[in-house]
């Protein structure tokens, strides 16, 4: 496979044209890439720093095979690739003098183009997480009894309390992001849908979040609950309101992500009728790519 079979462009309309179709007839695996390109789409690339977003295809005899993105800071995300279409990528990211600083993607794909990325760079990897899980929703099983309480949508006039419940969820996961109002609009939080499970007094215990449609799939995301509360049966509650909210906004895939260091959460989504889609890794690299030419 030649690395000049990767078209690169810096459009993201011009990349959903190309790639659109191929990434929709995958939609779990594909769950970053659609993600990030319908964020790029909404917002505009200048929401995501002054360096400009690069989004790249694999095509052969006009056939879709793989594609990427590159958002700096975030980051470098990989659709699943096989050894050789990551070693063709790493070439041709080399060769244009790309920096590289992290990739995200499934286990086996992160690791192939780590091993690709420093032969032809010399950049060392280091594995950062293996950690988690990428989980897609079966039959819906909610839990039987649910804790006592009710599920609530958070609206506009509900943004105090929602950036309050994010900024918890990232300092527990350990996500460096600043929260407020204004830095809200920026963050990867602001385009959800939040629901939060209040007790019968109205106290807030738990909250959920999902993405919007996208490729016919919503991905879940967030669940937090504070750790003085859990074991209550409160965050399963509140991921199956939003598990059922996703179906009756026309989902055709629910999906999420979850910490394999918690058996517990894990344990929890596989109930609720979650089966897992694929590992998922994240490996940093020591030095970026050297310059071209």
């Amino acid at each position: 496979m030649r690395p000049d079979d990767w078209y690169l462009t810096e459009d993201v309309d011009d990349f959903l044209v190309r790639a659109g179709d191929f990434l929709r007839s995958r939609p779990g695996p594909h769950v970053m890439q659609l993600t990030w390109a319908e964020r790029v789409r909404a917002r505009g690339a200048e929401a995501f720093g002054t360096e400009a977003p690069v989004f790249g295809v694999l095509e052969r005899a006009d056939e879709v095979h793989a594609t990427f993105y590159r958002l700096t800071p975030r980051g470098f995300g990989l659709s699943p690739l096989t050894p050789e279409q990551a070693d063709s990528l790493a070439a041709r990211l080399a060769a244009l003098g790309h920096s590289v600083p992290s990739v995200s993607a499934d286990h086996s794909t992160a690791t192939a183009f780590a091993e690709a990325w420093q032969r032809h760079t010399g950049a060392t990897p280091e594995l950062r997480d293996t950690r988690r899980r990428l989980y897609r929703l079966g039959t819906l099983t909610p839990p039987e009894p649910l804790p006592a309480g009710r599920g609530r949508v958070l609206g506009e006039q509900d943004l105090e309390q929602v950036m309050f419940w994010c900024g918890e969820f990232a300092k527990a996961v350990g996500e460096d992001v600043s929260i407020d109002a204004g830095t809200w609009a920026g963050t990867r939080f602001a385009d959800k849908r939040y629901t939060l499970w209040e007790t019968p007094d109205g106290t807030p215990v738990s909250i959920a979040g999902m993405n919007p449609v996208i490729g016919g799939q919503i991905q879940v995301d967030i669940v937090y609950t504070p750790a003085h509360l859990r074991g209550r049966g409160y965050a399963g509650a509140v991921t199956a309101e939003v598990s059922r909210a996703a179906l009756a906004a026309g989902a055709r895939d629910v999906v999420l992500f979850a910490d394999l260091s918690n058996p517990t959460s894990n344990a929890l989504y596989q109930r609720l009728g979650y089966r897992t889609l694929t590992d998922w890794a994240v490996y940093d690299f020591s030095r970026a790519a050297p310059e071209a030419g």
